[in-house]
């Protein structure tokens, strides 16, 4: 990556210069493309791409694979120049829709989605947890830093199992840590249920036959549906579902847990599928409840770390999903003392967060391999109306641990509009 680097600012420049300013917005100043244009010599962003930093992903992404391209008036289509590997970028890339005019497997797998959220394919969904990462991202972000099949990724902070899904579609290991059990639920849900499909099938019809209509009835059933755990979490998951949308949006629980059943089976059954169809090679993905502080993986043993940390300030966790947490029979009292990010308060709560954060870096850089790469991916919030420097102390701290700052990507955020406008990539190397 290093040695790109120089190619990758000139093809940024380069991004700029074909743009102008009308009106106060950003426009491209060609539209059309050259009259050399020969579909078979290009690579093709998928339509969605609109912001600056899926542009600068898109042609890492691209780098990283060892393509070599020219930028023309069209950005979004790009002129190949030399292609290594043709399969291999059919198969990996994430921002781009084709390659020569054959459809990249990203394409298909975006395809198969149960919801009105191009993000939320395959199992993405499933369970309406906030500040989720973007999973386009996090497939490109596997490519820069350069893992193949049967590297192992990290994820210390593995939320609701986004990077969990990606670097298994791409046949990357994975292992990821959250203090939250409906996290972890939530992971293992998204990448174990294809192993256990038909015995899922098989349950819901007996729930259908004996009549569990009845929410207490239903909970009763779970409990004892199965010997298999990843069944077990497969239906507890579906009613934590439920329960959400009884507690958010006032929807009848049963109701809406035979609605989502049904879609979130539909969702694996194309998974399923998807996997056989595409002939994809499956990462190893194990996800366990644990502490990033105290990360339990021998030293040097991960090939690469991304994440995107808790926001302190930003979300309250515990608040957030306190009905699927009492649900599942946790004292929230007690486990809000065990997440980073939602103890104390005022300028104390502040000074928590950053101790925490010191250790769960001090831990990645523990157990990461050397001359590989921690992506970070943090923004800065505001609090009691002033802004938090949360990502200038990340680079102080990881920098002070001796990870290296080798790039950092400004991209834009959605839904955290009152305390958070934007994020920062932040890829970091362990050099020594």
């Amino acid at each position: 990556m290093k040695q790109n680097y120089k190619e990758f600012l000139d093809i940024q420049n380069h991004l700029f210069s074909f743009r102008r300013l009308r009106n106060g917005e950003l426009i491209d100043t060609v539209k059309n493309l050259p009259s050399t244009y020969t579909k078979s010599e290009y690579l093709v962003m998928f339509d969605n791409i609109q912001f600056i930093y899926e542009l600068t992903l898109a042609l890492l992404e691209a780098i990283s694979l060892g393509i070599e391209f020219e930028i023309n008036e069209e950005l979004k289509i790009i002129k190949i120049l030399n292609l290594p590997d043709k399969e291999l970028a059919k198969k990996r890339l994430a921002y781009f829709k084709s390659v020569c005019e054959e459809l990249t497997d990203y394409y298909h797998i975006t395809q198969r989605n149960v919801t009105k959220s191009v993000n939320q394919y395959l199992t993405h969904w499933i369970y309406p947890y906030k500040g989720k990462f973007h999973p386009q991202m996090v497939r490109a972000l596997i490519n820069i830093i350069g893992l193949k099949e049967g590297d192992l990724l990290l994820d210390p902070f593995s939320g609701s199992g986004t990077a969990a899904v990606e670097a298994q579609l791409l046949g990357v290991n994975f292992i990821g840590i959250d203090i939250s059990p409906l996290c972890v639920i939530q992971g293992k849900v998204k990448t174990e249920s294809i192993y256990v499909l038909d015995e899922i099938k098989r349950i819901r019809k007996d729930i259908i036959r004996n009549s569990c209509y009845q929410d207490i009835v239903l909970g009763r059933y779970i409990e004892k549906i199965s010997d298999d755990e990843r069944v077990r979490n497969f239906y507890t998951l579906a009613r934590l579902v439920a329960v959400s949308d009884n507690y958010r949006r006032k929807k009848n629980l049963v109701d809406s847990f035979f609605r989502n059943l049904d879609l979130m089976i539909r969702s694996v059954e194309d998974y399923y599928t998807l996997v056989r169809e595409l002939k994809i090679n499956l990462g190893q993905v194990r996800i366990n409840l644990g502490d990033s502080r105290n990360i339990q993986l021998p030293d040097e043993s991960v090939d690469g770390i991304i994440t995107s940390p808790p926001y302190s300030i930003a979300l309250d966790y515990v608040e957030n999903d306190k009905h699927s947490l009492m649900y599942m029979g946790y004292n929230l009292s007690k486990i809000r003392e065990e997440f980073i990010g939602v103890r104390g308060k005022g300028k104390d709560k502040i000074h928590l967060y950053n101790e925490d954060m010191k250790k769960s870096y001090r831990e990645m850089y523990r157990v990461l391999k050397k001359n590989r790469y921690a992506v970070i991916i943090i923004g800065n919030a505001r609090f009691e109306g002033k802004e938090i420097p949360t990502v200038e102390f990340t680079i102080r701290c990881m920098e002070s641990i001796g990870f290296k700052l080798e790039r950092n990507i400004n991209k834009n955020i959605f839904g955290l509009y009152n305390i958070m406008k934007n994020e920062n990539i932040l890829f970091f190397v362990k050099e020594k």
